[in-house]
């Protein structure tokens, strides 16, 4: 696999364009309480925090983008930038970094010469998605994450060849957004103070993606806005030419966007908590040790998720991608089910969680919120996608077993599973078994509750889900391998190959479009609701 973010395509997004203006409730006056650079105007001995290239952090600079960027406007903007972003982070950067302006059309042109042929890897992913109701049989993953991507990104930083690259419909006349700039810089620096490229390649399943994404990403956004709340009240900054995002793409799929979204939102959150407990020391030993799951991000905890042991006792030649994952298996996490519930109750009505509740923020580091009763209380869980056959000719279907904290948990995360189903108009075919009939989520389910745990079996038919997984055999996830087992899995988090979609650490387009589309279609569906 390429490197799990499976949001294989989480690092290729940065949330950036904010724009230049104070943010809501910030005071400048207490922005950082780490300012301890006084503002000189010489130039330094040496090299000091807050000085790069000839320019101080405060130092006004002659740069006009209204007619594109001259190559001497540029250096000026990215060292000026450079010192900035050193003055709010603390850090020091060891070396310049190079900053190349490319169109659209040839990212899209590098991403798909980039591309790799790996139809395991795509059928794997296919299914897993589908388990989360995010995509269905008639879509595929990759191109639907391609499509959530390929026309927001503004930048991304390449840590294998140490420099940023800028995307632009414009290239003859190029323009940089503040925030886009301040973001991947962020990165450069990560990648010279630590190892980057390791940081976001060593992640197996998309939880942990999203999750280690969660501290890259996170301290990015956070550097980003600490920088937007100073232009216009403490700095002076490089104004942006507004610009068409009127387009006539089609939107991305929703789900997608919000679960690659994430790290961007509650990241910046969990980096602030944990600068309140050590300083920049304790995001710098994150950034070496991240966190494991997206609970521990969105929760603010040290929760470790609980081991989960499988024993697959498919039969009637139905297999696993035992090469994908981890042993096969995806962890998708609090925060990809969170994601799972609220597009459900956006695309299909499903008396889950409330559209609202994804903009119901706790402050302006947050921009949505991914907490709620369904999917909290998480302890851990393990996707296995299955195949009958292959090519054309294949079957597929997965086993969803969910751990949780108490049984209550379980409760409240199989009750509104349920109400997805009823959504879909699923027939009871007894036996916690139901069927969709119809639609892109047509297939047969079983639902299997014990205690804290919460086994879900999908297959093409009501005959088939004892072919992937017989009755009784969901609560028989530990133990040896003997009897009718073909095996015993690790448990999650061991080791096993990685997916990835390239080792990039990129950016967002204007944000404020991104944030207006979600919330726009948070409000619509509870206004379809109350008709």
């Amino acid at each position: 696999m390429r490197k799990r973010a499976s949001v294989c395509l989480a690092v290729l997004i940065v949330v950036a364009s904010v724009g230049p203006a104070v943010v809501a409730g910030a005071s400048p006056a207490a922005i950082d309480p780490d300012r301890d650079v006084a503002p000189q105007r010489a130039d330094p001995d040496g090299d000091a925090i807050g000085w790069e290239g000839g320019y101080w952090h405060d130092e006004p600079i002659d740069v006009d983008q209204s007619d594109g960027l001259s190559d001497a406007e540029l250096d000026a903007y990215v060292a000026r930038a450079m010192a900035r972003v050193e003055y709010v982070r603390q850090a020091e950067f060891e070396s310049e970094v190079p900053v190349e302006v490319i169109s659209r059309e040839e990212f899209r042109s590098q991403r798909d010469r980039n591309a790799t042929d790996t139809p395991d890897f795509d059928a794997w992913n296919d299914q897993v998605w589908e388990a989360l109701f995010v995509i269905g049989e008639d879509a595929e993953a990759n191109e639907e994450l391609q499509s959530a991507t390929g026309s927001s990104t503004a930048g991304f930083y390449v840590p294998a060849e140490d420099h940023i690259r800028i995307i632009t419909d414009s290239p003859d006349e190029p323009t940089i957004d503040n925030a886009t700039l301040v973001h991947e810089l962020t990165h450069a620096l990560q990648d010279q103070q630590g190892d980057l490229g390791e940081r976001i390649s060593s992640t197996e399943t998309q939880d942990a993606g999203l999750a280690t994404d969660g501290v890259v990403e996170g301290e990015a956004n956070y550097i980003e806005q600490r920088y937007t709340e100073r232009c216009g009240a403490e700095w002076d900054c490089v104004e942006t030419p507004r610009s068409d995002t009127s387009g006539t793409e089609a939107p991305p799929n929703l789900g997608i966007l919000l679960t690659l979204l994430q790290p961007y939102s509650d990241g910046p959150v969990y980096v602030d908590y944990l600068r309140q407990q050590g300083g920049w020391a304790a995001v710098a030993e994150a950034f070496e040790n991240p966190p494991t799951s997206t609970e521990q991000i969105i929760h603010l905890t040290d929760e470790e998720p609980v081991p989960i042991e499988y024993r697959d006792r498919a039969r009637n030649g139905w297999e696993t991608f035992p090469d994908q994952g981890v042993d096969g298996s995806d962890t998708v996490g609090e925060a990809s089910m969170y994601v799972m519930f609220w597009y459900q109750a956006r695309t299909a009505s499903a008396q889950t969680v409330s559209p609202r509740s994804v903009v119901q923020t706790s402050g302006p580091l947050d921009m949505y919120n991914y907490d709620a009763e369904p999917s909290a209380g998480w302890g851990n869980d393990r996707v296995f996608p299955y195949h009958k056959g292959s090519g054309e000719e294949a079957q597929y279907g997965y086993v969803w077993v969910t751990e949780w904290d108490s049984e209550q948990d379980a409760a409240q995360f199989h009750n509104a599973y349920r109400a997805i189903l009823d959504a879909h108009n699923a027939e009871s075919q007894g036996d916690n078994t139901y069927v969709i009939p119809t639609g892109e989520y047509a297939d047969a389910f079983r639902i299997d509750r014990e205690g804290t745990r919460v086994t879900i079996v999908n297959a093409p038919t009501a005959d088939d889900l004892s072919d992937v997984r017989p009755p009784g055999a969901s609560a028989d996830t530990g133990g040896d391998s003997g009897g009718d087992a073909e095996g015993t899995t690790a448990s999650a988090g061991g080791d096993g190959e990685s997916g990835s979609t390239g080792l990039e650490a990129p950016g967002f387009g204007p944000l404020t479009a991104v944030l207006a589309l979600i919330a726009a279609v948070a409000l619509a569906a509870v206004a379809r609701r109350l008709d």
